[in-house]
């Protein structure tokens, strides 16, 4: 059961990633913690949308958040991203090691 949760964690993680607006926010953050006032003005997009897209992020642990009065500042997570980095190097690591053994008898 264990394992099923950690796959669950890890397909949030990738899943966070495969959008292209998704990308533009982490690219924002890059250069520090920002309003999402200044992410809408950027962005061009609804509230709602960058709202939908935040969710995920933040869940996926990619990102951090914190409120300040009405408005919502997200910054990049190094835990988080840490922990991506952590998952890809296991399976490059892996994919090396394969390719190194290549051979197949199904012919």
């Amino acid at each position: 059961m264990d394992k099923i949760y950690e796959y669950e964690q890890n397909a949030t993680v990738f899943k966070a990633l495969c959008d292209p607006n998704r990308l533009m926010i982490i690219d924002l953050l890059k250069s520090g913690e920002k309003c999402a006032c200044d992410l809408l003005e950027v962005m061009h997009i609804s509230q709602s949308t960058l709202s939908h897209h935040m969710k995920l992020l933040c869940e996926s642990g990619l990102i951090n958040c914190r409120r300040e009065g009405k408005w919502m500042y997200y910054s990049l997570s190094q835990k988080g991203f840490a922990k991506a980095n952590s998952l890809l190097q296991e399976i490059m690591q892996a994919a090396v090691l394969l390719d190194m053994d290549v051979s197949c008898d199904c012919d």
